[in-house]
């Protein structure tokens, strides 16, 4: 079964949150405003000479899997203890918005997800007080944009889900409404 993020959203998350919320006008309802993708490449740099064509290819398989091209992250200050001089290159991210963070998401769910390995759906721990989720994915194999024989080096990613929701419950309820795959709520035992 496909999940599309804008089906869902306007058939059954808002729906859900004029009843169960109260929530009379629909630009009121909770929705994710931006994906954020990232990943540190100081490591990887610092064991390689060449670092302008590690950069360069992680570049364009991060590219790749978002389709749109990373800006590459530097180091704001020196800092003698982690070896890091100032402007040297740390990181590389993508901010995804509209068309493209929809498209994103769509195929994360439903394509990247259930090819991971020992996936049984995600903690509702990962979701911060303000409403937003962040999930680390350690195999790049399970993007279809990847081939194996391009994912040398390995390396991960961590994807954080921004949302306007105020707080932890309204996000929960904002992503098991649109279909995002989480563990369900485990009660806790009481205290006799």
């Amino acid at each position: 079964m496909k999940i599309s993020y804008i089906e869902n959203y306007k058939k059954i998350t808002q729906d859900f949150f004029k009843k169960q919320h109260g929530v009379k006008n629909e630009m009121s309802v909770p929705k994710i405003t931006k994906i954020s993708i990232n990943t540190g490449i100081g490591r990887m740099a610092a064991a390689n000479e060449n670092t302008d064509n590690l950069i360069k290819d992680l570049s364009d398989k991060l590219a790749r899997i978002t389709g749109q091209k990373p800006r590459i992250c530097k180091a704001k200050k020196s800092i003698a203890g982690f070896k890091l001089r100032e402007g040297t290159p740390v990181g590389i991210s993508v901010t995804l918005r509209g068309k493209k963070k929809e498209d994103f998401f769509d195929r994360f769910v439903n394509i990247v997800m259930p090819r991971t390995r020992d996936f049984w759906g995600v903690e509702r721990k990962k979701f911060d007080k303000a409403g937003n989720l962040t999930l680390g994915v350690k195999e790049m194999n399970a993007f279809p944009e990847l081939s194996f024989d391009i994912l040398k080096p390995n390396f991960g990613i961590e994807i954080n889900f921004v949302t306007n929701a105020k707080s932890k419950e309204k996000a929960i309820h904002l992503f098991e409404t649109i279909g995002f795959p989480l563990k369900p709520a485990t009660e806790t035992p009481t205290k006799k």
